[in-house]
């Protein structure tokens, strides 16, 4: 049989079979990326995850890690200080003194002393007995919770078996929350995200705020751990509010009623003030006699004070405030304000000697201050004001206008002490002081205006409290002409008759300086120009007129032997007169 050659044709592809076989391959990949996705979005994560917060008992503050952890021993939580100061809202409120161990804890209404490792403490004036002490470990300062939550009303709590203590501060509210039903606290704000806590229905929680996601709540669970759980899965209950301590007899400072407060300044130098002599003062309802001085840097105080002045004074019903000075002297004043027990010190001698005279208040007048000494000035402030309120004494400050002068100014921080004191007196004088190389007014009206506003508008010193002091005393400017066309100038003050005395005996008439808003003269005397803005009727009223504008608490006059015997009938009228 013949062998027969077959021909075999090779099968030809189907015309778009690799397109169709390449598409089936992409909607076999697409299709697992879809199901991937809805897995990703629908398919909660079942993986638990302890959170790593750093610290065997963490500090979560109003829902925020802080940096540092707590020391639990037994029922007593100790927390650092640095939490405290930096998350807590306690920054001004608690003072350390490394050098002596000593902690001073300042509220509104209280003071409490204390030292490291000693369970005796002093609040305001008496003692005080801790269950815990403070103590430093590893260089870190702690403090038991309890008289922190007893001053300052903070929150401060364990969760349940996770040793996480939270802390709420004074004045914080958060809303409260029970789950809906059995959920998940995540470690973010999806349902991808692994569990921190598995939390059963009707579990409570606080609400901190929404989360990244808008659907999602930034929450707290009783544990104290912090994570994120739905909208949908909680039920809003109420707002938690954590409110300061309640004070039984809250201090309230003396006011006038239907006036205002008219206040002058009695210099006090080598001699008593002989009271037959001050004169009707007519509207004065408050004397500030500069009884005390510091005189060392251990925080002595030397007295001048007066029981026949005191005596005077209550005759007829006029307040008592007496001034405490540091004498103007730097160097003693670092060291007074230096330290816990040097402004004790000083502290204890004012309430002592308040007592002793039957006092209604202090003013405190510090000047000549290195600015180094700022915080410390307004810490012995925090520390005086509580304690003489318990006395039932007004506490008041002195303080300049704002400058760039580093020991007349700089050194005051009036928003801080104007927090703390009853009133703050403005001593708008001195524009141009005793040795000024330039003639000119002790206190332009437009220059006391900018000053009170630089108070009120910079500073937020409450209109309120703002005294507003005004000078009873004029510069006489001397302006002599010396070779090579120089001219030297110097002053001397006069109070207010002096410089009356003087217009009379020269027959001189004033001419009102528009630009500082005061009477004017000018005369020669030996060759030498003599220059005087005088300070008379018309500019106490219209400083007056600055205390109406603003709504100033008062007026306080440097000082009453400068006065004339009109000024006061003046002064009291101009403050009845409606704004």
């Amino acid at each position: 049989m013949d062998m027969q050659t077959v021909q075999v044709r090779p099968r030809r592809r189907k015309p778009g079979g690799l397109v169709r076989t390449l598409l089936r391959l992409v909607f076999f990949f697409l299709l697992g990326v879809v199901l991937f996705g809805l897995y990703w979005l629908f398919i909660p994560n079942t993986k638990m995850e302890k959170p790593q917060y750093g610290a065997t008992h963490p500090i979560m503050v109003a829902g925020t890690i802080a940096s540092g952890g707590a020391v639990i021993e037994g029922e007593t939580i100790k927390l650092p200080l640095a939490v405290l100061k930096e998350s807590a809202g306690l920054e001004n409120e608690i003072w350390y003194e490394e050098a002596t161990g000593s902690i001073v804890l300042t509220s509104a209404h209280q003071v409490l002393r204390l030292k490291t490792d000693l369970l005796t403490a002093t609040l305001n004036s008496k003692p005080y007995e801790l269950r815990e002490a403070a103590e430093v470990i590893d260089g870190e300062v702690y403090l038991p919770s309890t008289p922190l939550a007893e001053l300052y009303g903070i929150h401060v709590e364990t969760g349940n078996g996770t040793g996480i203590v939270t802390i709420i501060p004074t004045g914080e509210s958060v809303q409260r929350a029970k789950t809906t039903a059995d959920t998940a606290l995540r470690s973010s704000p999806t349902i991808r995200a692994t569990i921190y806590e598995k939390l059963p229905s009707d579990a409570e929680v606080r609400i901190w705020e929404e989360a990244t996601n808008p659907e999602w709540y930034t929450v707290q669970a009783q544990s104290g751990t912090i994570g994120y759980l739905p909208k949908d899965k909680l039920s809003l209950t109420e707002i938690e509010q954590v409110k300061q301590p309640a004070v039984e007899s809250p201090f309230i400072a003396w006011k006038v009623m239907g006036s205002k407060i008219n206040m002058t300044w009695e210099g006090v130098y080598a001699k008593k003030t002989d009271v037959s002599a001050i004169g009707s003062l007519n509207g004065v309802n408050v004397v500030s006699p500069t009884w005390f001085e510091l005189i060392d840097g251990t925080g002595k105080i030397r007295s001048k004070a007066d029981k026949a002045y005191v005596d005077w004074a209550a005759k007829r019903k006029t307040q008592v405030w007496a001034l405490f000075s540091n004498g103007f002297e730097p160097k003693r004043t670092t060291q007074a304000l230096a330290t816990a027990q040097t402004r004790f010190n000083m502290i204890r001698q004012l309430v002592a000697y308040a007592q002793i005279y039957r006092l209604q208040g202090i003013n405190i007048d510090f000047e000549n201050v290195e600015t180094a000494d700022k915080a410390n000035l307004v810490q012995f402030v925090r520390e005086l004001t509580p304690i003489l309120h318990e006395q039932g004494l007004v506490v008041s400050i002195d303080v300049t206008p704002k400058s760039n002068s580093e020991m007349w100014s700089a050194f005051l921080d009036r928003p801080a002490l104007a927090e703390s004191v009853d009133f703050m007196m403005l001593m708008a004088y001195d524009e141009h002081w005793a040795s000024s190389p330039k003639a000119g007014s002790v206190a332009s009206l437009p220059w006391t205006e900018k000053s009170v506003l630089r108070l009120l508008e910079e500073d937020r010193v409450p209109p309120s409290k703002l005294i507003l002091g005004m000078p009873l005393y004029a510069r006489v400017w001397t302006e002599a002409n010396q070779a090579g066309g120089k001219t030297k100038v110097s002053s001397k003050a006069l109070g207010m008759q002096a410089i009356d005395k003087l217009i009379a005996e020269r027959k001189l008439t004033p001419v009102f300086d528009a630009r500082a808003g005061q009477n004017y003269v000018e005369y020669t005397e030996d060759g030498a120009k003599k220059r005087i803005w005088i300070e008379d009727e018309v500019s106490i009223q219209s400083r007056v007129a600055l205390v109406r504008k603003y709504g100033l608490a008062g007026v306080a006059t440097w000082q009453r032997s400068f006065q004339n015997e009109q000024i006061w009938g003046v002064i009291d009228q101009a403050l009845q007169q409606k704004p």
